[in-house]
């Protein structure tokens, strides 16, 4: 379908005044063509305007680079997605020895391998930093039991990229040039702080009224196979492009099979949580999922307050990426993309996290008491009126990441083994409930997701 520029520009410039956001990137794949627009400021105090080559942090959106990176890979026949970790990484081991012998590389890809992702370890600015990553992270408990159930996680993507170096005898992040940046055309992506210096790099900012962040990245070196690539929208693109195209670049290269791209977008574990990156399932790297009977793929990432949406529809050939440096991110996400899926892909999207009106009637006393998993510790409690609330408090190596937060709990829904609520006053970034989901594992034990990451009940 047409893409009408001067109308999304409107569009982009108008929700994202609304919203507060300070600036913004957007690129569009539609009708086999790439739209990039801008919007706002790089930087509240220096006034530097968005411009379509501009960079931004994009979180977790890392990890999708990761498991393409894995399958090529695979392609070439190094790695084997059901070998056993400890097979191709000797060292890599976990607190549980029975469990390290079983975590497979499939169950690190979909995130069905058990390891946690609060662990924020510094390994230095070495090379060596994935490796020295992988062996503190010995010590770090699992989130649930491999192969029970889904649990959101950095570090197994972490352990990943050191596969890859070891597999190939470069950084992960010489890997990802050589194998995705430099076939692929993606002039502006990169890993390293210091590659960003070279162009207009976006600064998150923090508050209400946003303000410039006092730290621009704060993440340690090793965790950027799970949390950080620098990129511009139209990259982000352009990258999932390859994957709409069967594996092929823009000039005809192949940079992975297609049976590897259809493997990766192929249902592995259905996730709890269908709310939080609009996924209900997971696949080899990609969050799936079934928008009004349309399937579609996707991720989502933050950094110090800068934000990430990758949106794909393949029936459609349509692919948005948005990039945001703070404000209230959510919201124009929602509204945003939903118009531009809408309008060129024929989708609705799904309507934002809510409570409905009547909430339904819920036995909260099961529900009760102390949740843990590594750097985190969950208390579910009654409120003066009888209803629930829930503490999320930092715990461990990252006690001091955050104060504690708190939301008041309502119901949502109550389906098979799983009852959902929404916390309200949870989050700063605009999202006005976020989902808390009360389910069993496999092996029967309770657990709750807030953030897609599984916390076992324990008390």
């Amino acid at each position: 379908m047409r893409f009408d520029h001067d109308h999304w520009q409107a569009r982009l410039d108008d929700l994202r005044a609304a919203h507060r956001v300070p600036g913004a990137a957007l690129a569009v794949l539609t009708g086999g063509t790439v739209h990039e627009l801008a919007s706002g400021v790089l930087h509240r105090g220096t006034g530097v305007e968005v411009t379509t080559d501009s960079v931004f942090l994009a979180g977790s959106v890392a990890k999708v680079y990761t498991a393409t990176l894995a399958m090529t890979l695979v392609d070439s026949g190094d790695l084997d997605l059901d070998a056993t970790v400890v097979s191709v990484l000797p060292e890599f081991a976990t607190p549980d020895p029975e469990a390290t012998k079983t975590i497979t590389v499939r169950q690190l890809l979909s995130h069905t391998g058990g390891m946690t992702t609060d662990f924020y370890y510094d390994a230095g600015r070495g090379d060596d930093c994935l490796a020295r990553y992988v062996e503190a992270a010995r010590n770090v408990a699992l989130d649930v039991s491999p192969g029970t159930g889904f649990s959101y996680g950095g570090v197994g993507y972490v352990v990943l990229g050191r596969i890859v170096e070891v597999l190939t005898g470069q950084t992960w992040d010489q890997a990802l040039k050589d194998r995705l940046f430099t076939p692929l055309g993606l002039e502006h992506s990169m890993t390293l702080p210091e590659e960003a210096l070279r162009f207009r790099t976006a600064m998150g900012h923090v508050g209400d009224d946003p303000v410039p962040a006092p730290a621009w990245d704060v993440m340690p070196r090793a965790v950027a196979p799970g949390g950080r690539v620098i990129v511009s929208a139209g990259d982000v693109v352009r990258f999932a492009k390859m994957h709409l195209d069967g594996g092929l670049a823009a000039d005809g290269t192949r940079v992975l099979s297609a049976g590897a791209v259809a493997a990766m977008r192929r249902r592995e574990v259905d996730c709890p949580d269908r709310w939080s990156m609009a996924a209900d399932g997971w696949g080899l790297g990609w969050g799936l999922s079934d928008w009004d009977g349309t399937a579609g793929f996707g991720h989502l990432g933050s950094a110090v307050s800068q934000h990430a949406c990758l949106r794909v529809i393949p029936g459609a050939g349509f692919a948005v990426a948005l990039l945001m440096n703070g404000g209230h991110v959510a919201p124009l996400q929602d509204d945003l993309v939903g118009e531009l899926a809408a309008d060129l892909a024929g989708v609705r999207m799904p309507a934002p996290f809510a409570p409905p009106a009547e909430p339904p009637a819920v036995d909260l006393e099961p529900l009760l008491g102390t949740y843990r998993r590594e750097g985190v510790i969950i208390t579910v409690h009654r409120d003066g009126d009888g209803g629930a609330r829930l503490r999320y408090a930092f715990a461990d190596d990252i006690a001091d990441l955050s104060p504690p937060l708190e939301g008041a709990l309502t119901p949502v829904s109550r389906s098979g083994a799983a009852t959902v609520f929404a916390a309200t006053g949870f989050v700063p970034s605009g999202e006005a409930h976020t989902p808390v989901v009360f389910t069993t594992l496999s092996d029967g034990t309770p657990c709750v997701y807030v953030g897609m990451r599984a916390t076992r009940k324990i008390a």
